[in-house]
């Protein structure tokens, strides 16, 4: 691994200073404070937006409102985007991080208010005994296109998802390509889902959920009834 220039080294202008600071003292997946911030780069002027800035360089910074665990005054340093501090990254700055209200908005609606990634709706428990609420927010996420090129798309995110961190990228192509493979009867099916947006177990399928939840010893007395059913 290449040794990274020093945050500290006053030739780099603020962005590229505060990205080395978030490297090399903050380190992904960790929370940093205003104060803290500020107390690090006392010479430079708004330095708060200077790491806002490398949102637009595909840096992810969670602030209190993309996280609600975060309090008001933290920020949590999630993944690094374009190394600015090479000659020319800095200039390639790959989409605007922050999202108006209305933008926010109509990602919700479209995502029928429900993390894409669970299910869970706006408000829900997880129906995991632990009650808590979900809140949602908007993710990025990279799509493989038919063609070949990845482009950035808007998803709807509950909080519990995205803090389990990893990326998740769409294959696009892979879906369509495994579209063409389905019969009739099976892409009837499918499209009744997609009308719907959900998935309605069928009988059968419910009963065999339950029954990947009984002891070893009621699946037993289950296999055996089956059986003797002929089956």
């Amino acid at each position: 691994m290449a040794m990274l220039p020093s945050w500290q080294d006053g030739q780099f202008g603020g962005k590229i200073r505060a990205a080395l600071w978030l490297e090399t003292v903050v380190g992904e997946g960790n929370i940093f404070t205003k104060a803290q911030l500020r107390k690090a780069f006392p010479d430079v002027a708004q330095i708060d937006r200077r790491v806002r800035d490398l949102r637009d360089h595909g840096w992810r910074i969670d602030t209190s409102r993309d996280d609600p665990a975060l309090k008001q005054e933290e920020q949590r340093y999630v993944t690094k985007g374009a190394e600015v501090w090479m000659p020319g990254q800095s200039k390639l700055a790959k989409h605007k991080n922050s999202l108006t209200n209305a933008q926010r908005n109509k990602v919700w609606q479209d995502d029928s208010f429900l993390c894409r990634n669970c299910g869970v709706g706006v408000g829900e428990t997880y129906g995991d005994g632990t009650f808590e609420l979900s809140k949602l927010n908007v993710a990025r996420r990279e799509v493989a296109m038919p063609d070949g090129t990845i482009e950035v798309q808007l998803v709807t995110e509950c909080k519990r998802c995205g803090a389990s961190g990893g990326e998740r990228q769409a294959d696009l192509g892979d879906v369509l390509g495994t579209i063409e493979t389905l019969a009739p009867l099976e892409r009837k099916v499918l499209a009744g889902w997609i009308e719907a947006d959900r998935r309605t177990l069928s009988p059968l399928e419910k009963l065999w959920g339950v029954y990947r939840t009984l002891p070893a010893d009621s699946r037993a007395t289950v296999k055996q009834a089956v059986s003797e059913k002929g089956i």
